[in-house]
């Protein structure tokens, strides 16, 4: 038989204290090694809880077997009886554990505290107090005092709730700062649509003059007119038949940046869309293509961005909050194929061929489907989906399952990833689906399904 001394138990609680967190598990906890064989008297299990005044309960073994668990609160509650005493001190413990045989709730060292509180405060009210067996990695088994337990689980609440708070706070100032900075940028991009304005009002004109200059230059090429010495230097000068080919490439090319610099500036104020307040109708796939406008810089040209856009009608939504969660989506489809390609070079000494069968790119598809109600199957729903797909390098089980706890309200607090942020927006903000699934190797694929209102 083995204990945990009161210093040494003090010690691991001042450990904890300095050490706690959100992810403490059971194991971290102080913990009780006492055991005593199911063969032994009751004299002798009496003898090793009065050594130990600070002994929970002990351990009943048979062999290498875990039999139970004797709480100190059933011991002293049995000896209370009448002939409790005098009978049970000279059995062996056989006889006392058939009379007091109870579930023992045996948990997993590894599980969080939070959670093991919970599995805790599911016992019957009349041993909900007793010790709680702690099962090691390494397969021995332990023992946790409930009161340990349960005061720690308070100081996790307390560690949980100052973190939301810290949190809130800290969202709330970047809230402000962000609406902040997008009304500045709101005003820049007014700013610059504006001369951008009066540049692509008139290149129209100028697009039309330039053409019936060169009508009318040709025109006099044609006719046989005899021209004067100084006319035939400017001709030659000037390069009048390079000059009649380039033009009008000139004009298409200051066209082109025109439009790519009026889509740029649209693109940021839809970006710096302020609607806190009431949804909106807006063109989910207009948001798209202006993301990805911003998000062209870190697109290299390896990347291909493939579009199956469905027929939409406009969506009332929230177009700000939707254009953080496809922008999420896209900067961890980014990321991910940006490894993959790196990778693929890499491959490409030795396959030629590999990069140009596997190319790295991002799918986007949106359609409207419809589905029976959830409370009556005979009124159909409709819904908007969006699918983005990239065939990077995908992620483990291990990282989906870490994913898929930060969208739960308890492990939001602990760590808000953006992923979790995204979910929150979709499910709460909007009433709609968040669905994800990833392959190693393979890639990833997001689903976000809003409903579509009548």
């Amino acid at each position: 038989m083995q204990n945990e001394s009161g210093s040494e138990k003090s010690s691991h609680a001042a450990k904890m204290e300095r050490d706690l967190d959100l992810d403490t598990t059971l194991q971290e906890l102080p913990l009780y090694d006492s055991a005593i064989a199911i063969s032994c008297l009751g004299v002798e299990l009496a003898d090793l809880i009065a050594q130990n005044p600070r002994l929970p309960g002990v351990l009943l073994t048979d062999g290498e077997e875990l039999v139970g668990i004797v709480s100190r609160r059933q011991l002293l509650e049995y000896l209370l009886l009448p002939q409790g005493m005098g009978f049970f001190l000279d059995q062996p413990l056989q006889v006392f554990w058939g009379h007091n045989n109870a579930d023992i709730l045996i948990l997993p060292g590894n599980m969080h505290i939070l959670t093991g509180m919970q599995r805790a405060l599911k016992r019957s009210p009349r041993i909900i107090a007793d010790p709680i067996v702690v099962q090691l990695s390494s397969g021995e088994y332990r023992i946790l005092d409930f009161g340990q337990l349960s005061l720690v689980s308070w100081q996790i609440r307390g560690i949980e709730a100052q973190v939301r708070y810290e949190r809130s706070h800290a969202q709330m100032i970047q809230t402000e700062k962000m609406a902040s900075l997008g009304r500045l940028v709101d005003g820049i991009a007014h700013e610059i649509l504006d001369p951008v304005g009066f540049i692509w009002g008139n290149l129209t004109h100028i697009s039309s003059y330039s053409q019936d200059l060169l009508d009318l230059l040709t025109a006099y090429e044609q006719d046989d007119i005899s021209v004067s010495q100084k006319v035939e230097d400017i001709r030659e000068t000037i390069e009048v038949a390079y000059l009649q080919k380039d033009f009008p490439l000139a004009v298409e090319s200051i066209a082109t940046g025109a439009k790519r610099l009026r889509d740029l500036a649209m693109s940021l104020q839809n970006f710096c869309h302020v609607d806190e307040v009431y949804p909106k109708p807006a063109d989910l796939h207009s948001c798209l293509d202006g993301i990805i406008l911003l998000l062209k810089s870190r697109l290299s040209s390896d990347i291909q961005i493939v579009r199956n856009y469905g027929h939409l009608p406009p969506i009332v939504c929230y177009i700000g909050k939707l254009t953080q969660v496809f922008t999420n989506i896209f900067t961890n489809a980014i990321d991910a194929l940006l490894d993959r390609a790196a990778t693929q070079k890499w491959k490409q000494e030795f396959d030629r061929t590999f990069l140009a069968q596997n190319p790295p790119k991002i799918e986007i598809e949106t359609q409207i489907f419809s589905r029976s109600s959830s409370r009556d199957k005979s009124i159909k729903e409709r819904f908007i989906s969006i699918r983005i797909v990239d065939n990077g390098i995908g992620m483990t089980e291990k990282q989906q399952e870490q994913i898929r706890d930060s969208f739960s309200v308890e492990r939001r607090a602990a760590k808000e990833t953006s992923l979790a942020i995204s979910y929150q927006i979709v499910t709460a903000k909007h009433g709609g689906t968040f669905n994800f699934k990833s392959q190693l190797g393979e890639g990833s694929e997001f689903e976000i399904i809003l409903p579509l209102l009548q």
